[in-house]
């Protein structure tokens, strides 16, 4: 059976010119029960993902959150085991409580792509028990590019979205005014600096946008500073208090970020993995 159907598969790629035709999938299960999967080539022109289900996800029947992580320039190429370098997949990992689905794409290099990210979360609700009135985007540099440009394109689809020391690409920027956004950004960061994140809070101000608007320089913090942030619990948070279903679309202003609470980023975890990853078959 197997070299049949790699026959067939050899025969499908000479028709279409040696084009790859199949879809690569990695499982790996945690041992508390967490799963994550690796999906390469299963959207055509598509990127790469993870997807992460919570403890207990195979025996529930409710819909589920999800967590879209874009991931900064360091973690692009084709190694997707780069995406697990820091982010909600690392920080499940060390023993984050994350109780959503997390889609960790990966970006081969260039600017994140609204519309292949779409693709992605629209693949998942095909094939993950998923709410899709409680979908959420966080980036990190080009990943805060890419979650404001996500944002800005796609407003009817994300309930909420932090961006953390990017800014955006987007020509048209009105429709960032329509769902909740936290905007955060280090005033000492080199690699990017604050002020392209403040062109698009002043954008958002001039056009009267901002009461969906949240936003925080965070005084002395470096780029690499707000990493932290994907391990706290106070941004997960954050997120859940909102959903597409309220018709207000009001933005929580009482869980807050500071320099002080990023201090405690990482207490009661791991600095190793404490899930042991196996290959599911």
């Amino acid at each position: 059976m197997k070299t049949r159907l790699l026959l067939i598969m050899f025969c499908l790629s000479v028709l279409l010119g040696g084009q790859a035709v199949y879809a690569q999938t990695v499982h790996r299960r945690t041992s508390k029960g967490h799963m994550l999967k690796a999906y390469r080539n299963v959207i055509p022109q598509g990127y790469n993902f993870w997807i992460y289900t919570p403890e207990g996800y195979d025996t529930i029947s409710q819909p589920v959150p999800v967590v879209i992580f874009l991931h900064g320039a360091s973690l692009c190429g084709r190694n997707l085991e780069r995406v697990r370098k820091y982010g909600p997949l690392d920080a499940v990992a060390k023993g984050r409580s994350i109780p959503a689905i997390i889609i960790a794409p990966q970006n081969p290099g260039g600017a994140w792509s609204p519309r292949k990210i779409i693709d992605i979360l629209d693949w998942t609700e095909e094939n993950y028990l998923v709410d899709t009135a409680r979908v959420y985007s966080i980036g990190m540099s080009l990943g805060g590019y890419g979650t404001l440009d996500l944002a800005g394109t796609y407003p009817d689809k994300i309930a909420a979205a932090i961006a953390l020391c990017g800014g955006c690409t987007l020509k048209d920027q009105s429709r960032l005014g329509e769902l909740p956004l936290w905007i955060m950004h280090g005033t000492a960061d080199r690699a990017i600096p604050v002020r392209y994140s403040k062109v698009v809070v002043e954008g958002m101000i001039a056009r009267k946008q901002s009461n969906r608007l949240r936003y925080d320089w965070l005084p002395g913090a470096s780029h690499g500073a707000l990493a932290r942030i994907f391990y706290m619990p106070e941004a997960y948070d954050w997120l859940f208090e909102h959903t597409l279903e309220d018709e207000e679309r009001s933005l929580n202003r009482e869980i807050d970020i500071t320099l002080q609470n990023m201090s405690r980023a990482y207490k009661g975890m791991s600095s190793q993995q404490i899930y042991r990853l196996t290959v599911v078959q």
